[in-house]
């Protein structure tokens, strides 16, 4: 046995004129939706995707930007490496050539004091000698005396003696 179901729609049951007039309403309402609705939705979307755009774009410019102050930046910051390492070579060099001159002044002023000094002590080694010699020559002439004294005293031929390099020492 077949069966045939058949919808019973009842009260709503399509008929060509009601099914024509939804049809003419729709296509009505979807051309005023076209015009007056779809324009302006369509025209804030491509907006909306040009605003999207232009922010993307900056975006990347921002970006390109960023690389190129990154760069730059590390760019700045090498020459300071290298003018930092400069200047510390440069004052390297220059501590070193005043430890120098300083080393060299000293020697010199060392080597001038010790010169001085050296002549100084001939100079006085030279004077105590002389001194010493005066002295014992002093001495020499003292003692010398006491002895002839002594032995002039005693003996006539001294005393002869004596009196004939006087008379000598007077012609000379």
């Amino acid at each position: 046995m077949e069966m045939i179901f058949l919808l019973d729609l009842g009260p709503f049951k399509p008929d060509f004129g009601l099914f024509f007039w939804t049809t003419i309403t729709f296509l009505i309402f979807w051309a005023m939706m076209a015009k007056y609705a779809f324009g302006p939705i369509k025209d804030a979307l491509k907006s909306r995707n040009g605003d999207i755009q232009d922010a993307l774009d900056q975006a990347a410019k921002a970006k390109e930007e960023m690389e190129n102050l990154k760069s730059e930046n590390e760019k700045i910051l090498a020459q300071a490496r290298e003018e930092r390492a400069q200047i510390l070579k440069e004052a390297k060099e220059t501590k070193d050539n005043i430890i120098k001159e300083a080393r060299d002044t000293a020697k010199t002023e060392a080597s001038r004091i010790l010169e001085s000094a050296q002549l100084e002590i001939t100079s006085q080694k030279k004077a105590a000698m002389l001194e010493a010699k005066n002295m014992t020559g002093l001495m020499a002439i003292e003692i010398a005396e006491k002895v002839i004294r002594k032995d002039l005293k005693s003996d006539q031929s001294h005393s002869t003696l004596v009196d004939s390099l006087v008379s000598e020492l007077k012609l000379n």
